[in-house]
């Protein structure tokens, strides 16, 4: 009797859902190095359903699968690389190919792949935050200038040629085994130095966002939690209708 309830909740959660990762995507198209993600769900209680005679129910005909309730499956990042754009700015650093920075938030070690960095008040190279940039041997790295040149290995350099500090670099044997935090950072175990990397000075990765894409999924998702608010609305009012009348026989 409520299995419509049951379908028209699911499917309004679910597109809730889709409409928020769409949300957070599009906020974040213009933060360096961000990595969209992309929302999927799964049916659960699927059955088949055949087409049978009105007086012969031998020899029943598949028309296929149905389910009752969407249920949110699994939430994938997308890691392909951004658009490389260069900036100019002595403290922006991108990287091409695989890996990952890895900064101080708070006590913990965390990873990202935006470069668009600054000095703190001691001098330390941070993000926007104020998480610091970490060199190789997971030490932070202090500068206490902004007049340098950086070269494709990390290496930070004197203006000079002096070579002051090394950013560190790091991947995974699988980074769809990361996390991503709260505040957009990325967690996880089994971190190595990446091997095959360039370090581009002066540069930023942007979002790897396609807005296009990301506006159609949007109408997309709308358009279904609409409609599924719209059916569901009628549903009740239908068996309201049914309930009173059964009510009165």
């Amino acid at each position: 009797m409520f299995k419509g309830f049951y379908n028209l909740t699911s499917a309004m959660l679910s597109q809730g859902k889709r409409l928020d990762v769409i949300s957070n995507n599009m906020a974040n198209v213009a933060t360096s190095g961000y990595k969209a993600d992309t929302y999927t769900d799964t049916t659960f209680r699927e059955y088949v359903v055949s087409r049978v005679g009105n007086k012969d129910k031998r020899g029943p005909a598949e028309i296929g699968p149905a389910s009752y309730i969407l249920a949110p499956s699994q939430l994938y990042t997308d890691y392909t690389q951004g658009v490389l754009e260069k900036t100019g700015m002595p403290l922006d650093f991108a990287l091409q190919g695989d890996g990952f920075f890895a900064v101080h938030a708070g006590d913990e070690t965390v990873y990202t792949r935006a470069g668009n960095f600054a000095l703190d008040e001691q001098g330390y190279l941070c993000l926007s935050d104020g998480s610091r940039v970490l060199d190789p041997n997971g030490e932070e790295i202090l500068l206490g200038t902004d007049k340098i040149t950086g070269d494709v290995s990390g290496g930070i350099h004197t203006e000079e040629g002096l070579l002051v500090a090394q950013l560190g670099v790091f991947s995974f044997a699988d980074n769809g085994a990361l996390s991503r935090n709260a505040q957009g950072y990325f967690t996880g175990d089994g971190a190595e130095a990446a091997v095959g990397t360039s370090v581009l000075w002066k540069t930023q990765e942007r979002a790897n966002v396609d807005l296009v894409q990301q506006m159609t999924g949007m109408m997309t998702a709308q358009r279904a939690f609409q409609s599924a608010a719209e059916v569901s609305r009628m549903y009740d009012q239908l068996m309201t209708k049914a309930a009173t009348n059964l009510g009165n026989v």
